[in-house]
């Protein structure tokens, strides 16, 4: 199985939203409050060749933009993906939702980038309504419409604590748009999914991949080789289904971000080299 190999650079520093979109909806975006130097230093030094970033780290070079692009070469790193996110089902905040992901699109494609991930599909508080899935499903369709014309591919990544979290619902959110499909393999098996079939299920719409391990008890994401989940049975379902694309690897938070992502590359090479 041949794969190309790239790493999140999340794992640096504190994880977040930017605080001005607490009351600006249109500036809610992930952060990672960290030197992207540093992280991008150790993600090139373990071996990648890919990185992929929150979208309010990309908006923080929007006017910096050759300062971005000389760290990247500077680490022989090309920026694969940017991560978005948005609620997806309130119509009174979605022009706002979807003119900050037209923005990180655009921008990103400055970078070629080829893979904008968008996460979400808020839960209500009272709990989900009837229409909720299928208005994210709707989302979806629009924000893949956005990367579409920026030359990005654009990909769904279901998350916990998100209306995707088990098999039947990211199936009924996968009825109403075309969108591919980005599996988290730590997300879906703490969703209560079986990650291998949901691979096999869904292979005509998976193009990219995000793997990390995890842990049962205490409850925590590990690089891939460690904890409870059988990364084994993954990587035999993407080689089953002839998987050819990139791969990223990712820890929200790990003590040593460079070794995490050491063992996590070591890992990985030698399952994809197994026969």
């Amino acid at each position: 199985m041949v794969a190309k190999l790239a790493y999140h650079a999340n794992c640096w520093g504190p994880l977040g939203g930017h605080p001005v979109g607490v009351t600006s909806i249109g500036s809610l975006t992930y952060m990672t409050f960290a030197d992207m130097a540093e992280a991008f230093a150790d993600i090139a030094a373990a071996g990648y060749s890919g990185v992929e970033i929150f979208d309010g780290n990309l908006l923080e070079y929007a006017d910096r933009k050759a300062e971005l692009k000389a760290l990247l070469a500077d680490n022989g790193l090309g920026l694969l993906a940017v991560y978005s996110g948005a609620n997806l089902i309130f119509p009174d905040i979605a022009k706002e939702e979807f003119e900050k992901i037209r923005r990180v699109a655009d921008l990103a494609a400055e970078f070629d980038t080829t893979h904008l991930v968008i996460g979400g599909g808020a839960k209500r508080l009272s709990g989900p309504r009837p229409e909720d899935r299928a208005a994210v499903g709707a989302g979806l369709e629009t924000c893949r419409e956005i990367a579409g014309r920026s030359g990005l591919e654009a990909h769904y990544h279901p998350h916990l604590t998100t209306l995707a979290e088990a098999p039947d619902e990211i199936a009924e959110i996968f009825a109403h748009t075309e969108i591919h499909f980005c599996p988290d393999t730590a997300h879906l098996a703490a969703g209560g999914c079986d990650v291998p079939a949901l691979i096999r299920q869904w292979a005509d719409r998976i193009t990219y991949v995000h793997l990390k391990g995890l842990r049962s008890e205490p409850f925590g994401f590990t690089p891939l080789g460690q904890g409870d989940l059988d990364m084994d049975a993954i990587v035999q379902a993407l080689k089953d289904t002839q998987f050819s694309g990139w791969i990223t690897t990712e820890l929200d938070t790990w003590p040593d971000p460079a070794a995490g992502a050491r063992a996590s590359y070591d890992w990985l090479k030698a399952a994809l080299a197994k026969a």
